[in-house]
């Protein structure tokens, strides 16, 4: 096993003997690591606070930065819709996980499953069903504001 998964899981291990969830995370850019991260929802009570979110947001704040490409992730369980999402967004090129979503379900950890599942439905059979509202008449619109300042 890689060192860099060897530790992720060693993050993961001591989170768990701490009260924590299973999941570590460490973010490696040439060769050495940038970030790390555990799930810390049950220190937090922030249902964001998840390992690989966690070790991105650290790197992005000492760096002063969005953009993570060319940052690969090391994560002990395969990463939820939510932090894929924000690796996508930070630009992360590589991902490698440990322990997949399947063997967290059996262990009770099902949750991301159920969203993946739910995310391939169209919006509207979603069991969380985004309702579309437009901006009312005359309204100013946030968009075309960027639009302009970025033009």
């Amino acid at each position: 096993m890689d060192k860099f998964m060897e530790r992720a899981v060693e993050l993961a291990v001591e989170n768990v003997k701490e009260g924590g969830q299973p999941f570590g995370a460490v973010l490696v850019k040439d060769g050495e690591i940038k970030a790390e991260g555990v799930n810390e929802l049950h220190h937090t009570y922030d249902i964001s606070g998840h390992a690989e979110l966690l070790a991105i947001r650290k790197a992005q704040q000492a760096l002063q930065t969005n953009d993570l490409s060319s940052y690969t992730m090391y994560a002990s369980g395969e990463p939820c819709p939510m932090c894929l999402t924000a690796m996508y967004f930070a630009g992360i090129s590589k991902i490698y996980y440990c322990a997949s979503v399947e063997e967290a379900v059996e262990v009770g950890l099902g949750a991301s499953k159920k969203i993946y599942e739910d995310l391939q439905k169209p919006k509207e059979q979603r069991s969380l069903a985004p309702v579309h509202m437009p901006l009312r008449e005359g309204q100013e619109n946030p968009m075309e504001l960027w639009k302009q300042r970025n033009v």
